[in-house]
């Protein structure tokens, strides 16, 4: 526990990198995945990315909310353990109902106060905004201040992918019809990322799947371009030839990394992008 007691809460969206979870205690709150069988998992809790990989040829399932009564035994349990005030910081409200949850329950508590931050992003760049919430935390930055620093933040923090396939965004209502048939019959493969109002947004149209990376990595350069030192991050599902070749194509763009973190992806993450994901983003280094 922080000395200021206050607890940092997450989604499963967020794909805060699992050592730094355990490591800071930071309470993640898992998203649903359900199938037409009828069963229902908890994200990353009895079902795991490679297993929901391994079934989308057969089925690409739903994702839903955390029910309210995971949302509110996530924060008396944090109460129960010795915080006094909490910190939730939440993928897109754009994307999800998560974020929109998360508020309408932490004002059902009384005497335990919470913050409720919207990246705004998805994946390894919104685990960035939980990851700084800790370190304000850690280092004493108080309970009234984090909002507005961590908004600021969010706001600077930018996540950009890319896609092989772009049938699971269909599926999943995540880009309209036109940007799929463009990109299905024309081989587009749309660079995305999370706007300022947090949806899905096309930054570029590449030809081809090289194309497109390099359109990626272009556009995280010139964001991180903005400040003298960046954090990068870096998220894949498509095992590590592919992370290390990014990761290379990263470092030799962008010469003011101070940090380059990778990670996989989230089983509901995985459920909306499909097996072919290459996502990457910047966070400015205070």
């Amino acid at each position: 526990m922080n000395d200021q007691r206050i607890a940092v809460i997450t989604d499963s969206g967020t794909d805060t990198p699992a050592d730094f979870v355990r490591q800071h205690d930071v309470r993640v709150v898992p998203l649903q995945i359900s199938y037409s069988d009828g069963h229902t998992y908890k994200s990353g809790v009895n079902i795991t990315a490679q297993e929901v990989l391994d079934r989308l040829d057969t089925e690409i399932p739903k994702t839903s909310l955390p029910a309210p009564t995971q949302m509110m035994a996530a924060y008396e349990k944090a109460r129960q353990d010795g915080y006094t005030s909490a910190v939730f910081v939440s993928i897109s409200a754009a994307l999800s109902g998560t974020n929109q949850m998360a508020r309408f329950v932490a004002n059902e508590l009384k005497d335990f106060p919470v913050i409720v931050i919207d990246t705004k992003s998805i994946g390894v760049i919104a685990g960035f905004v939980v990851m700084e919430a800790v370190r304000m935390v850690e280092s004493g930055v108080p309970f009234d201040q984090l909002e507005d620093r961590l908004n600021d933040l969010s706001s600077k923090s930018k996540v950009f992918f890319a896609v092989k396939d772009l049938k699971y965004l269909r599926a999943g209502g995540r880009i309209s019809e036109a940007v799929y048939r463009l990109g299905s019959m024309l081989n587009i493969k749309p660079v995305m990322w999370c706007d300022e109002h947090g949806y899905y947004a096309v930054v570029k149209k590449a030809r081809g799947w090289k194309r497109a990376l390099a359109a990626e990595v272009d556009a995280v350069r010139k964001e991180a371009a903005k400040y003298p030192k960046v954090r990068v991050g870096v998220c894949t599902s498509m095992g590590p030839q592919q992370m290390e070749a990014a990761v290379r194509m990263v470092r030799d763009a962008i010469p003011n990394i101070g940090e380059l973190v990778q990670t996989g992806l989230s089983a509901d993450l995985i459920v909306h992008t499909g097996p072919d994901l290459l996502g990457m983003g910047m966070q400015p280094m205070e």
